[in-house]
């Protein structure tokens, strides 16, 4: 996926309220942008970072700029919860993700559970429809380890459960956890920050879902979803 137009860099002054930031562009500009991402942003919010912004001309938007990369730890990391869905269904395309790519039909944001939409529908009138949930994952504090969730999540919790209804009603249900940054090889449910979302992932494996996670190369210029890492604590390296 290529950022187009090209990303504009600057430094981050704050980020706030969630769902804003301010930042200086290279011209000494500050501006006032969205950021879209709600989560804790751990390890990611450090004034003085810098940053890479989308720029908008559409006279709706409130704010003309949006935070799209970070550097830390020395490399670049994709915020942006909106790529995530994206960045999955082109490596299940690209045959990244076991077998799913045989999957002839493949639908997005297809309700089903209790009041959600799923993120991914394949189906296949042999093998029949498999879910597949999309988590992104930015978040690391030991080197090499991405870890999942960074704040604590009921909503993610809720959707493995569903997922392991999907299971157990025959159908394939899988989670992937789009890793948004290239210096990890592994990825670790992160227990110490919510409990409740590591156990309702241990209940989903033995409900029969699957997981796997892709680790993405990013520059300024594009995020590409690559390669598969291995989940920890499951013995899975992909899905078949």
């Amino acid at each position: 996926m290529k950022f187009d137009p090209p990303l504009i860099p600057a430094m981050l002054v704050r980020r706030y309220k969630r769902f804003l930031f301010d930042a200086e562009l290279e011209n000494g500009d500050f501006i006032t942008g969205s950021c879209p991402n709600t989560g804790s942003m751990l390890g990611l919010t450090a004034p003085g970072s810098k940053i890479h912004l989308t720029e908008h001309d559409s006279p709706t938007r409130k704010y003309r700029h949006a935070l799209e990369l970070v550097e830390a730890d020395g490399t670049l990391v994709g915020i942006n919860t909106a790529r995530p869905n994206r960045l999955a269904e082109e490596a299940i395309r690209n045959g990244i993700v076991g077998s799913l790519a045989d999957y002839p039909v493949l639908l997005r944001e297809r309700k089903y559970g209790q009041n959600s939409r799923i993120d991914i529908l394949l189906e296949d009138p042999a093998r029949g429809k498999a879910y597949v949930e999309v988590k992104n994952v930015h978040f690391r504090r030991s080197p090499g380890l991405a870890e999942f969730p960074d704040s604590v999540t009921s909503r993610g919790a809720k959707h493995l459960e569903e997922l392991g209804d999907m299971a157990e009603a025959g159908h394939r249900a899988i989670m992937i956890y789009l890793i948004q940054r290239g210096d990890v090889d592994r990825l670790r449910i992160c227990r110490d920050l919510d409990p409740a979302y590591a156990s309702a992932f241990d209940r989903a494996m033995k409900r029969g879902v699957e997981a796997c996670a892709i680790r993405c190369t990013i520059t300024s210029g594009q995020i590409e979803a690559d390669t598969l890492v291995p989940v920890e604590e499951t013995g899975i390296n992909g899905v078949s």
